[in-house]
């Protein structure tokens, strides 16, 4: 130890006067200067001797001591203790200071850093600049991985992720596997699950819900199946061939005239239809009942989705359109329905059936509604039919129209 050490130490070192070399830190770590005064309340006769002792004055009644910061420093620059002043004196002391300024800095980089790859993979897709701006802005992801580091590397299988989405129906354990290198990469226990389904939510389209049921549908409006049974569609009058189990089956219930419900494990081999049908396609099962009550095997082929479409809808329809079926879509006359018909007409090689604003008007003018309420949905298969329905504002669900439906199913 150095006299000039030895100085230091005597005049700061002592626990009387920890609570100024704690002050003093305290200001260095935030980067503020060492100007002005610090006072301690309720200081002890030990403590204020101390100050005394360091400023050569008398000590002062009261429980405060006030010590002026500049003359701390000049003390210790003049006297020799430690001519670099108070800020390095204190170091010596007590050890390195950390600037929580500059690391509050470098963390908020490294953050940035860690974020870089997702704003990357987003930036061409503008469907999912507000769920990213929402993984930032929630703390989402500050709250799961805690670390940058950490962070950067879940948001890059994130975005490995995204880059698959959405994909040919597949089972979600064999789809990590592929992309992930781990079948279990997407388990439900793993934070990247989450942020996959938040992502899964928005590319599907999958309005607000809750409850397995819900969360099976997200996952399939994306491709990625949690199970082969649980995703089914609703049939009547499918005309097959009778080559495979399914087409067996739904041969049989065709002669019946009855409906019949597939399950996406019998979609593995999906069933050939004879070339040049029409099949219609309708958002609600009454639609099939009514048909098949009615009509029996004489109803054209229907396909009901039963809302918005699960995988194995689309599976059975984008089949059916490879066989050179002509497809048509009727749904309901609300915003519910314009954003359903937005997904059937989009994604699949579909017309709209009796689904368009001359439609509607028809409909509407009997008295066929209800109040139209919620947000408006822009159609994207007919413009017109948006402005009339919020000029209307009713809503025509297909219960209302069935008369029409059927003659048209009758009509093959």
């Amino acid at each position: 130890m150095t006299p000039s050490d030895d100085r230091l130490r005597r005049l700061l070192g002592g626990d009387e006067l920890g609570w100024l070399c704690e002050r003093v830190r305290r200001r260095l770590e935030r980067g503020a200067p060492l100007t002005g005064t610090v006072t301690l309340s309720r200081a002890t006769p030990a403590q204020r001797d101390a100050v005394a002792r360091l400023l050569g004055r008398r000590p002062r009644d009261g429980a405060t001591v006030s010590v002026r910061l500049e003359d701390v420093d000049a003390l210790l620059r003049r006297s020799g203790a430690h001519p670099e002043g108070l800020a390095a004196g204190v170091v010596a002391l007590t050890g390195p200071v950390r600037d929580r300024a500059a690391a509050a800095s470098e963390e908020e980089a490294a953050w940035a850093a860690a974020f870089a790859v997702l704003d990357s993979a987003v930036a061409e897709r503008p469907e999912l600049h507000a769920w990213a701006a929402g993984l930032r802005g929630t703390g989402t992801v500050r709250r799961i991985a805690r670390d940058p580091l950490v962070a950067g590397e879940l948001l890059t299988q994130l975005t490995t992720v995204l880059a698959a989405l959405p994909t040919e129906p597949e089972p979600v354990g064999r789809f990590a596997e592929r992309i992930l290198g781990s079948a279990h990469a997407l388990d439900t226990d793993r934070s990247l699950t989450g942020l996959v389904f938040g992502a899964a939510r928005v590319l599907g389209g999958v309005g607000d819900g809750q409850g397995a049921g819900w969360r099976r549908d997200v996952w399939a409006s994306v491709g990625l199946l949690r199970d082969e049974l649980s995703s089914t569609v609703l049939v009547l009058n499918l005309p097959t061939a009778r080559d495979t189990p399914t087409g067996r089956m739904l041969a049989v219930l065709h002669e019946a005239g009855e409906p019949g419900v597939i399950t996406l494990r019998q979609l593995r081999q999906p069933p050939r239809l004879r070339a040049g049908c029409t099949v219609s396609v309708c958002e609600n099962p009454v639609v099939v009942a009514e048909a098949a009550d009615r009509l029996g095997a004489e109803a054209g082929a229907l396909v009901c989705i039963g809302g918005q479409p699960g995988v194995a809808a689309i599976t059975l329809l984008r089949s059916l359109a490879e066989d050179g079926a002509a497809l048509r879509y009727h749904g309901d006359f609300d915003w519910g329905g314009m954003r359903i018909g937005n997904v059937v007409l989009g994604r699949l090689q579909a017309a709209p059936w009796r689904f368009d604003a001359a439609a509607y008007r028809r409909s509407a003018l009997h008295g066929a509604g209800r109040p139209l309420t919620g947000e408006p949905v822009a159609c994207a298969w007919d413009p017109e039919l948006t402005e009339a329905m919020r000029v209307t504002g009713q809503a025509v669900e297909e219960e209302h129209v069935l008369d029409g439906l059927l003659a048209d199913l009758h009509a093959g």
